[in-house]
């Protein structure tokens, strides 16, 4: 197998999804200058290829797959591919999300975009999950980050966009429970609100630099196993829920 000859395969590997833009872009290029080997994935071949290529173009180590966080057969098609290649996924960072009906008011927003923003932001996240931790509990060793959003904090909350802010919300709640479902393993789970970003989806004006809101996400997913675990972090401080 590939990485029984590699002679990089003591170094950490990371896998990210939704990752061919964006704040997900930008996480594998900080864990890859950081000396991480990094799996970019997106659910679209061509832009996770090209996203991963560019960043090989400058001397990083990353790789693509493809994987549909909404599609469970590519889920196990992507996870066969990359332990095949690597041998395992010592860190996992779900980023990838949607955001729908941003500014339709909750009670006129129709059922079934509340259920495509959860397949994406919520059960796509659980579903990698299982994938990739129990390898992780047995090796005694992981880091799962979960990129959340200041929208999904229950102290806070108001009426902005309905669909994505519940669905942060249950994001958050699953970090509680995956951080208290592997507690003691050497597995550690938080999740990151990385601010309004000058992204597709945070539009041109946000204040933060996609740089500056994948700086705490790559913090956390290099954090040792005896690191914080169920937190909900933000600039790199714990926040509310």
């Amino acid at each position: 197998m590939r990485h029984a000859r590699d002679p990089h395969r003591n170094l950490k590997v990371a896998l990210v999804t939704g990752a061919n833009r964006g704040v997900g872009l930008e996480v594998c290029r900080q864990l890859a200058a950081a000396g991480t080997r990094v799996v970019l994935t997106g659910r679209d071949p061509v832009a996770v290829n090209g996203a991963a290529a560019a960043l090989r173009a400058r001397n990083l180590d990353v790789s693509s797959a493809v994987m549909d966080v909404t599609d469970q057969d590519s889920i196990r098609s992507c996870a066969r591919q990359v332990l095949e290649q690597f041998a395992r996924v010592d860190i996992l960072v779900n980023n990838a999300a949607v955001l729908i009906d941003e500014d339709r008011k909750l009670l006129a927003l129709p059922l079934a975009h509340f259920r495509a923003t959860f397949e994406a932001n919520v059960f796509g996240a659980i579903a990698v999950a299982q994938a990739f931790v129990p390898a992780m509990i047995e090796r005694r060793s992981g880091s799962i980050v979960n990129v959340s959003s200041g929208a999904g904090q229950l102290s806070s909350m108001g009426t902005y966009a309905p669909a994505y802010s519940i669905s942060k919300a249950a994001l958050n709640a699953f970090t509680i429970q995956l951080a208290a479902a592997t507690l003691g393993t050497g597995v550690i789970v938080n999740c990151v609100d990385p601010g309004w970003v000058r992204t597709r989806m945070g539009g041109p004006n946000a204040p933060a630099s996609v740089e500056e809101g994948a700086d705490t996400i790559v913090w956390l997913a290099l954090r040792p196993s005896a690191g914080p675990t169920g937190k909900f972090f933000s600039h790199r401080r714990v926040i509310d829920w």
